[in-house]
């Protein structure tokens, strides 16, 4: 049964056709590429050589990833340790280049939406949302980073107590799956905000969209060892940052169990810990995605006695 008149093409349209060259497949998609970690602002292999392989929703293989061990961290937080200039620039400084960043990944929006769509499964109109709201979340903490200010506090003796916010240090930061692109981006740029040098775990399931972002990274004038990317095993990796005495600080968004052992091995050096006990949290919100509370755990405040007489 014949439900609509179809369209049938004239000769000039046949002769069109077949002059039209076929679509091929893009260079990249051609070439085997395990993407690297990144350490030090350089792209290195796996202390390992081991390699993990990422699927799309459908359970295709689309990429590899270089499955990161006790040294990669090491070197990771080494390479960390050492970029202490960035602890110690200006809020304005910080604030310049997280705004560079958005920028950046402003001008890839549609390669990383097309990323998302292709890992997720998420239509074309909700990945673009997502890169839009991760691009907005850089340019809130670009705003903040100049900003976030300390308190004067009035003891009943006669002085003053400047409470100063000041970056923990080095910290480190595990990922959670859902959102892969905006929750990295808002578990990393409170650190880069506050001057805190770190080490961040993309999510396992989708990581291949935090190593695309290494590329904006590069060039956007983040000194070396700011942020330092390192993919494989969340859990596995959790354990040897709670572990390391030269992290400061860790934040971890993964299962409650996992929640439990950072906790726990934290405890002998006293590393300061945030985590989210295995619930979700809405990234898309402003009111539980980004703010204050961020802000507020990536900081440790110095207080300052400044006594005066009568």
């Amino acid at each position: 049964m014949k439900l609509r008149d179809e369209w049938q093409p004239s000769g000039r349209d046949i002769i069109e056709a077949k002059a039209a060259p076929k679509a091929q497949s893009k260079p990249h998609d051609l070439i085997d590429r395990t993407a690297k970690i990144y350490i030090g602002g350089k792209q290195k292999r796996p202390d390992g050589g081991n390699s993990l392989p990422v699927m799309d929703q459908g359970g295709k293989l689309i990429g590899l990833v270089g499955d990161g061990n006790r040294k990669d961290i090491r070197d990771a937080v080494e390479a960390a340790f050492k970029a202490e200039g960035w602890s110690k620039s200006t809020g304005h400084n910080r604030a310049q280049i997280l705004y560079y960043i958005a920028e950046n990944l402003a001008i890839r929006e549609e390669e990383f939406a097309h990323r998302l769509s292709r890992l997720t499964g998420a239509s074309a109109k909700a990945a673009k949302a997502e890169v839009l709201a991760s691009i907005s979340r850089l340019f809130s903490y670009g705003a903040w980073a100049d900003k976030f200010d300390g308190l004067v506090h009035n003891p009943p003796l006669r002085n003053i107590a400047l409470a100063i916010n000041e970056p923990l240090g080095v910290t480190a930061v595990l990922c959670p799956d859902r959102s892969p692109l905006l929750s990295f981006i808002s578990l990393l740029a409170p650190h880069l905000a506050m001057g805190n040098r770190t080490v961040i775990v993309p999510s396992q399931r989708f990581p291949l969209i935090a190593t695309d972002f290494y590329q904006i990274l590069e060039t956007s004038d983040v000194p070396d060892g700011a942020v330092n990317i390192v993919t494989g095993h969340r859990d596995g990796l959790a354990d040897v940052l709670a572990r390391h005495d030269q992290v400061d600080g860790l934040w971890y968004f993964g299962t409650a169990k996992g929640s439990e052992q950072v906790e726990r091995l934290s405890a002998d050096n006293l590393k300061r810990c945030w985590v989210n006990y295995g619930k979700a949290r809405d990234w898309s919100s402003p009111k539980f995605g980004e703010g204050r509370q961020f802000l507020r755990e990536a900081t440790q405040v110095k207080n300052v006695w400044l006594p005066y007489g009568d």
